[in-house]
């Protein structure tokens, strides 16, 4: 069955936030006592699963909230420098076009995603946007927005560039594309195991019209 609600995660796969979240979370290293990302750490980084990273930057679980609720409200003052991932522009065009609604699930702040949307001439592409803090996954959101919306796991499938989104995915039941131009790397990512895994936006339409 064709899927008829494309849900995308924001931070890595529409929007190219990495250097600019890498940047806030080096400036919050002393506040939160972890250490700083070196270019070098970065990429060991990339190839470690979300728990993983959590486990290796030795940030206490307790306080993780907390960070992301900084990091979010950093990153809105650097929302006007940030740009789309070079084709995604297309790509969703394409799909809207074609009959798909389109929606996004994030830990980022609804403000930030729509103030980004509107900047880049995106806004207008979306049918809905739910956020909320998540540390290993976006499960409970998923099932939240399935519920709200009254759909069925089969008509919907997930975009995301993390290892929490292949797995959220999963235990919500629906397939997952997995994108290798945000965070975690084609090999980590690939070790998950998605329905789908694209290096290019342009593979977006073919790969969902096979589904």
């Amino acid at each position: 069955m064709t899927q008829k609600v494309i849900i995308f995660d924001f931070d890595g796969t529409i929007a190219d936030t990495v250097d600019a979240l890498v940047s806030i979370a080096n400036r919050l290293a002393v506040d939160f006592g972890y250490k700083q990302i070196t270019p070098e750490q970065l990429s060991f980084l990339k190839n470690l699963t979300s728990r993983e990273i959590i486990k290796y930057s030795g940030v206490s679980l307790l306080k993780i909230p907390f960070l992301v609720k900084k990091v979010k409200a950093e990153l809105k003052n650097k929302i006007p420098e940030l740009k789309p991932i070079p084709g995604i522009q297309e790509a969703l065009i394409e799909l809207q076009t074609e009959g798909y609604k389109l929606g996004i699930i994030t830990s980022n702040s609804q403000d930030n995603v729509i103030q980004f949307l509107t900047i880049n001439n995106l806004d207008h592409l979306f049918d809905f946007i739910y956020s909320g803090i998540t540390i290993f996954g976006k499960t409970t959101i998923i099932n939240n927005v399935l519920r709200q919306k009254q759909l069925k796991p089969q008509e919907v499938i997930y975009v995301g560039d993390e290892t929490r989104d292949i797995e959220a995915s999963k235990k919500a039941n629906i397939q997952v594309i997995a994108v290798t131009w945000g965070f975690n790397s084609l090999e980590v990512l690939a070790k998950q195991k998605p329905n789908f895994l694209i290096r290019q936006p342009r593979e977006l339409l073919e790969v969902i019209k096979s589904c």
